[in-house]
């Protein structure tokens, strides 16, 4: 179901490519999803509430649920999940849009900060979304450390399935913490953009909780690799960061067992995920690897409506899957 992806000459860019992903230009005109949307707390059995918005058809029987979750430092309001829900959402899809811990308006309903490792919580507020879809199909995107998750959720999967998965898309995904985290730190416009948001989301998560963090020695740390060190040693149980990226990378045979379709979409010249690592996933037959040669992270811009070529895609995917009660 994945057709080709070739940007035109004036896109081939993978820092164009990847800075345009999350552009605000692309949120021009009417989102009827977002309209839609309705505000959703879901608690976990252990009393941590992560934040999302639902979206559901009201004109017409819903196709199925679409759960999409956001990169580090993203949040439901990314640009590439708001279009991407957008075009679910016209085309008959109700639409969840997941925040994780402390990402967008959510720092105030936990006192814990986010780690990556925190897979527990996604799973149930997954699977509590899952349970709205009323026996209809259930869809699963995530990008770039939102596609980490959604191939660790399809591992746990293998012991405990979420209720109606049809299929999932990762997009950009996370493989190997450690070795993103070096090229970010070697790439001083991203390195500078994600520094950026993860002070701000810091010093909020500081001003709501005073008497338990102060994070004021992170504001002069330089690095993500710096930051990382100092959370870890101050605010985890982690021994080091090595322990902690393994924790939640996905390499080799890592999904080997998973039985849920699942769809990676990457690119050869991504800046901060290196190719190789999908090269080295053991293969298996609910696995399809889409690696095109250009597309950066989480682009794959088209033209000059700045259109993303997994959008249409994704749809005529879950429409080969779910049809209409």
């Amino acid at each position: 179901m994945m057709g080709d992806y070739r940007p035109p000459f004036f896109l081939k860019n993978p820092h164009l490519q990847t800075i345009l992903a999350s552009s605000k230009i692309r949120l021009l005109g009417n989102n009827r999803m977002r309209a839609m949307a309705r505000e959703k707390i879901i608690e976990t059995n252990k009393g941590i509430k992560l934040l999302g918005y639902h979206s559901k058809q009201n004109e017409h029987a819903s196709k199925g649920l679409a759960i999409l979750l956001s990169g580090w430092e993203g949040s439901v309001d990314s640009t590439y999940i708001l279009r991407s829900g957008k075009i679910l959402f016209a085309n008959g899809y109700d639409v969840f849009r997941l925040n994780f811990r402390d990402h967008g308006l959510s720092h105030h309903l936990n006192t814990g900060i986010f780690y990556a490792v925190l897979l527990e919580e996604v799973y149930q507020a997954v699977s509590l979304a899952a349970a709205w879809a009323d026996n209809r199909p259930v869809f699963l995107i995530g990008f770039s450390l939102g596609g980490n998750f959604v191939l660790r959720l399809l591992i746990k999967c293998r012991q405990a399935p979420i209720a109606n998965l049809c299929h999932a898309v990762s997009i950009s995904p996370v493989l190997n913490p450690q070795q993103s985290t070096e090229i970010i730190d070697r790439i001083a416009f991203i390195r500078k953009y994600f520094l950026t948001k993860w002070r701000r989301s810091l010093l909020k998560k500081q001003t709501l909780f005073p008497d338990i963090y102060d994070f004021s020695a992170v504001m002069r740390l330089n690095t993500i690799r710096a930051v990382t060190d100092f959370l870890l040693a101050e605010y985890s149980d982690f021994h080091s960061a090595q322990e902690y990226f393994d924790a939640y990378a996905v390499m080799g045979s890592a999904i080997a067992d998973i039985n849920v379709p699942v769809t990676v979409i990457t690119a050869a010249d991504d800046p901060i995920i290196p190719v190789s690592d999908f090269y080295d996933l053991a293969p298996n037959d609910h696995l399809q690897l889409v690696i095109h040669p250009r597309g950066g992270h989480n682009g794959f811009i088209m033209g000059f409506h700045l259109q993303s070529w997994y959008e249409t895609q994704i749809v005529r995917l879950f429409d080969n899957i779910a049809r209409p009660s």
